[in-house]
């Protein structure tokens, strides 16, 4: 793709705020001791080529980076998978020769992993975080894994920063805290020194980065790729997964508490939901556009901080994904499956893209470490399901007994030995490619507010509200007024109302750092998919109902809510005082699913309190019970009650008469809680 040169001092660094020295003891260095002149860009065939081998300094620096950790991954560290297969809805041979997207007779297995980012692998599960989606299709062709996020877009542009980007948000070195939190003094200095992280920051302090559950949550491939078909043609696509029950968040405070009360919140929703039949599933897209057309948008598609608003390219649906069992081994599966973002099939190739050009050589690399061996492919979770066979001989814990006593190509000696195949290899697209060696970002990445005011104002007012709040709380544990300052500069370069509001919450009113941007944002249409709760489907399944009550609740009244539950696609849960068996009025027993100390009403999108007449002053007299709704008032859930509860609700400071999200229950009514919290929440209870 053509661009101009860059011209602009802060953007062929990066678009970087920088402090530089002229003193050469203070110079940045290699481990070598020697100098490094641009220790933000990588090493490029001309402004958007790819990227060279040689670049010892990318090279020394992902490398140490990949190794500071054993055996632990050093991002993605929390993790949960299951297993799953795909089917294609058709045959998609325009766009792609990959096998696995030609026949919708055809499942092809596959195993998938989530994670956060930041935190280790004892962190809890809802923190504020960017969340991996990583899958492994299993094809006829071999293995090819599809290594993203729940974000579209990322912090950076260039690899070569990624470590420091880590870094940043890792714990602070002198002390080792704060853990999976990015509210500290290294990473918001990092991020407010890094224009380009702006559009990334938008997501984070959004509920995107608060996930109700993994089968909640979108996915992206974040970066360009190329699908190419069995002409040669080839066509850009980025990749899009959409859950079938709907994206849907927690609220902040209520993950805060969650991670208290059940800090495996989200692994325990997916293992629960795949042993209980209730598999969930995914929908994969792609937005696939050409080079001419890319060459036409208003932004670089190689720039992975950008995205492509869904009215500009819409999605075009490819198949889908259903997860259907767990693992038998946490260890030997999920905590040893190995995602390269370079292994794929023929059919799908990459772009220049920097960010990805970089990875491309990183998580090889990170394997080689994390599993000790290059021999990780052999591992049962990593082997490919079709047959393959190479001359690669030996190495640490090496599996395989080859037989023969040829282990090169070319050869005579062995008849029987692989050899190549041009007619079904896989084949590199043959991008024309020409240059200057530089260190140097083109022009078209200059941009880094447009898309972040675009996902500002594609958001609804609860939405905005809940990104203030993201924003106020971060930057209100960092104890540095200087960082403050300067991100608040840079949010009055998004949008001045956001800058505002998070400055008076701050208390630091007028106190913005001026900064100038390398480019002037432009004034982006809101894009109505981004928003979650705009594009939110109305519908209850896969939720979790909480029922508190005694032993003496109404049997028709309890009938008629466990059936509305489940006929929702629902699940009911039973809170109780204590966690002993109960009886209903009709005198049939009831085993609760959770004693009411140990189950908030943050672990639940509904609740409804109906306790007995003759056992309403157990709860009364329980401060958990009065805790439990006045949580779930201040979180906007949906509560549905029974007249013995109302007092409880009084006591709760909850307006039960005029509040049109609580509801007054009868075994007759139930059916109109479910419709109404079908909504997941009423928000006009937010201040």
């Amino acid at each position: 793709m053509a661009s101009k040169k860059s011209t602009s001092t802060d953007h062929a660094k990066g678009g970087e705020l920088h402090q530089t020295v002229s003193d050469a003891k203070s110079s940045l260095t290699t481990n070598q001791g020697v100098v490094i002149s641009d220790d933000q860009n990588t090493l490029t065939v001309g402004e958007q080529g790819p990227q060279l081998l040689e670049d010892f300094i990318l090279r020394e620096k992902i490398t140490h980076f990949d190794h500071e950790r054993i055996p632990e991954r050093v991002v993605h560290a929390r993790g949960y998978g299951a297993h799953g297969y795909f089917e294609t809805y058709k045959s998609h041979a325009k766009l792609t020769k990959a096998a696995f997207l030609q026949d919708p007779g055809v499942r092809t297995p596959v195993f998938c992993r989530f994670s956060t980012v930041a935190g280790s692998a004892g962190s809890p599960d809802t923190a504020r975080d960017v969340r991996g989606f990583a899958v492994k299709f299993y094809t006829s062709e071999g293995n090819y894994d599809l290594v993203g996020n729940n974000i579209p877009v990322f912090f950076i542009q260039d690899a070569i920063k990624f470590p420091d980007l880590i870094h940043s948000v890792k714990p602070e070195p002198d002390r080792d805290f704060p853990q999976a939190q990015s509210a500290h003094n290294t990473f918001w200095d990092f991020v407010s020194l890094t224009p380009e992280s702006m559009h990334m920051l938008m997501w984070v302090m959004s509920d995107r980065a608060i996930p109700r559950s993994f089968r909640m949550m979108e996915g992206f491939g974040v970066h360009t790729f190329r699908f190419i078909n069995k002409d040669g043609d080839a066509t850009f696509v980025k990749f899009h997964w959409r859950p079938k029950l709907g994206t849907f968040s927690l609220v902040w405070d209520e993950a805060v508490k969650i991670n208290g009360a059940d800090p495996d919140f989200h692994r325990r929703d997916l293992w629960n939901s795949i042993e209980s039949g209730d598999f969930p599933e995914w929908e994969l897209s792609v937005q696939a556009f050409t080079e001419e057309e890319a060459a036409g948008f208003d932004f670089d598609v190689l720039d992975p901080t950008k995205l492509i608003p869904e009215e500009l390219v819409p999605l075009t649906p490819l198949g889908r994904m259903v997860l259907d069992r767990n693992v038998d081994n946490f260890f030997a599966e999920t905590e040893q499956v190995a995602f390269c973002p370079s292994h794929v099939v023929p059919g799908i190739d990459f772009s220049n893209d920097p960010l990805l050009q970089g990875r491309l050589f990183s998580y090889l690399d990170t394997q080689l470490s994390r599993l000790g061996s290059p021999n990780f492919h052999q591992i049962p979770i990593n082997k490919p399901q079709c047959p393959f066979a190479n001359f690669q001989r030996d190495g640490h814990m090496q599996m395989a007994a080859q037989k023969g006593n040829v282990a090169n190509e070319p050869n005579s000696l062995d008849k029987g030995a692989p050899r190549e195949n041009p007619k079904l290899g896989f084949a590199s697209h043959p991008a024309k490619e020409s240059g200057a060696k530089l260190r140097i970002r083109p022009e078209s990445f200059a941009d880094h507010y447009t898309q972040a005011r675009l996902f500002w104002k594609s958001m609804t007012t609860v939405e905005q509200e809940h990104i203030v709040g993201g924003f106020s709380f971060e930057l209100g544990k960092c104890n540095e007024p200087a960082i403050r300052t300067r991100m608040l500069g840079h949010l009055q370069i998004i949008d001045t109302q956001l800058a505002d509001r998070v400055a008076d919450a701050l208390g630091m009113k007028g106190q913005a750092e001026k900064i100038t941007p390398a480019v002037s944002p432009g004034d982006p249409e809101p894009s109505a998919p981004l928003s979650q709760i705009a594009s939110a489907p109305q519908t209850l399944q896969g939720k979790k109902v909480g029922l508190l009550t005694t032993t003496g609740i109404e049997s028709k009244l309890y009938n008629a809510v466990k059936k509305a539950v489940e006929d929702s696609g629902a699940k009911l849960e039973v809170v109780a005082p204590t966690i002993g068996t109960m009886e209903t009025s009709g005198g049939k027993s009831i085993e609760p699913d959770h004693f009411l100390a140990g189950a908030p009403s943050v672990l639940f999108d509904v609740v409804i309190v109906a306790p007995a007449a003759d056992h309403f002053d157990k709860l009364q007299s329980d401060p958990n019970a009065v805790n439990w709704i006045r949580d779930a008032f201040a979180h906007c859930k949906y509560i549905g009650y029974t007249e013995t509860a109302a007092a409880l609700l009084g006591q709760a400071n909850v307006d039960y008469e005029s509040d049109e999200g609580v509801l007054l229950l009868t075994h007759e009514s139930v059916d109109a809680l479910t419709t109404a919290a079908a909504n997941y929440r009423f928000w006009d209870r937010q201040p």
